[in-house]
């Protein structure tokens, strides 16, 4: 919808804009996603039928699976990638959109309810419910000079190459030490309070005992 919002404020973009949108089928045998699957082509077709001419149409809906080197080259190919989910973990489509782009060019434009959004910085952050929002950044996105596009590109490659698997897995395995020097410092206490606590124990025992004698 936001790239109908853009058509509309927009009108220059009628035959020079396309929107690609890799479906791939999942969880085809829940109703709530058999029915955002009908959702998402009705809206496409109604878009479609709005602006298309006989050359053109606004909205390209791939329903299939697509191998990593085909949606390599979509993401080559796009300038700007559109990533508004609603809620979600740490979304590895931006991070992919970013490495593929060994250009340094291209403008991400990022929901806030991603993991992703606090990394990526030098994203054009969006709030998915605003449609309005949404629209503006695709068109910031496509007007935004060449210079701004490489340098906010080349920030956010070299985030995605530094904060790779290995570091990923370096940072884990530090976490699980330190857990592991906590547990035993929080052991070595309680050891030492029970040692206190059973000192204590004898010291008044012993008292109890000198007193009876006397």
């Amino acid at each position: 919808m936001a790239v109908e919002k853009l058509i509309e404020e927009h009108p220059f973009y009628l035959e020079r804009l396309i929107m690609v949108q890799i479906a791939a089928p999942s969880r085809s045998r829940i109703p709530s996603y058999i029915e955002l699957n009908r959702k998402v082509k009705k809206t496409a077709e109604r878009i479609n039928q709005r602006y298309q001419t006989a050359q053109w149409k606004p909205i390209l809906l791939i329903e299939r699976q697509c191998s990593h080197a085909e949606v390599d080259l979509w993401y080559r190919a796009a300038a700007v990638c559109l990533v508004t989910s609603l809620h979600d973990g740490m979304n590895l489509v931006a991070k992919e959109y970013v490495a593929a782009h060994d250009d340094e060019d291209g403008v991400l434009v990022l929901s806030k309810f991603t993991g992703a959004a606090t990394e990526l910085l030098d994203a054009l952050i969006v709030n998915p419910y605003d449609i309005e929002g949404v629209a503006e950044a695709i068109h910031q996105g496509l007007e935004m000079d060449l210079d701004e596009r490489r340098k906010r590109m080349q920030r956010m490659r070299h985030h995605v190459m530094d904060h790779n698997i290995y570091r990923w897995a370096a940072s884990i395995l530090g976490d699980l030490r330190e857990l592991r020097m906590e547990s035993s410092d929080t052991a070595n206490t309680i050891h030492a309070l029970s040692a206190s606590c059973a000192s204590t124990e004898e010291l008044n025992t012993e008292r109890t005992q000198e007193a009876g004698i006397r």
